[in-house]
């Protein structure tokens, strides 16, 4: 497990953090204590992913497009 803060990860990052957890909680041979560790980390992480996609999809929101239907540059998006 990466000591890396989830707020720091990109989300390749926290998308392989969580793939990790998951695959840890699935083998299913890791103590209880450990266990819970594990989930509370892997919910941070999906919290980080989530977020990371709605500022992505908000960005891609922003893209104007011309007649033609070709982008032609950006808006600013509200919260920002």
């Amino acid at each position: 497990m990466s000591d890396k803060p989830v707020d720091e990860m990109s989300f390749e990052e926290a998308m392989a953090a969580l793939e990790a957890v998951v695959g840890q909680l699935e083998r299913g041979d890791v103590p209880l204590e450990e266990s819970i560790k594990l989930y509370e980390r892997g919910a941070e992480l999906k919290k980080r992913c989530e977020a990371k996609l709605k500022e992505a999809e908000e960005k891609v929101a922003a893209i104007t497009l011309g007649e033609d239907g070709q982008p032609t540059g950006t808006k600013p998006v509200e919260g920002l």
